[in-house]
């Protein structure tokens, strides 16, 4: 059997639509944590520590803002090539149907055309 690839589109479809609900929940969970960090205003005084913490804190918050939507991104994305993998493992498996049981046949797998 370790010579053998066994794909079920409608499963590889199913983790597709997984992975666009995880990417849809997490863009969510980011953009409600970009909206609770926005509402805490600048908590950190004008002096300077407050100012240099002021930056610091601004140039990060971002970096790991755009990190978390980059992330919801990709998730995404796997979801889609997911579902190009389950669409060509289906084009694949009818071509090669045709291959054996030729043009206009009916045949089901394992179909012996005589």
């Amino acid at each position: 059997m370790a010579d053998r690839v066994l794909i079920k589109p409608w499963e590889v479809h199913g983790e597709g639509r997984e992975f666009e609900a995880i990417s849809q929940e997490f863009g969510q969970a980011a953009a409600e944590l970009e909206s609770a960090l926005a509402g805490l205003g600048t908590p950190w005084g004008q002096d300077e520590p407050g100012s240099g913490f002021g930056t610091a804190y601004g140039e990060a918050r971002e970096g790991v803002l755009a990190g978390l939507q980059g992330l919801a991104d990709r998730l995404g994305r796997i979801g889609g090539g997911l579902h190009t993998m389950a669409e060509n493992a289906e084009g694949n498996e009818a071509d090669v149907r045709a291959d054996f049981t030729g043009p206009g046949t009916a045949a089901g797998p394992g179909a012996v055309r005589a």
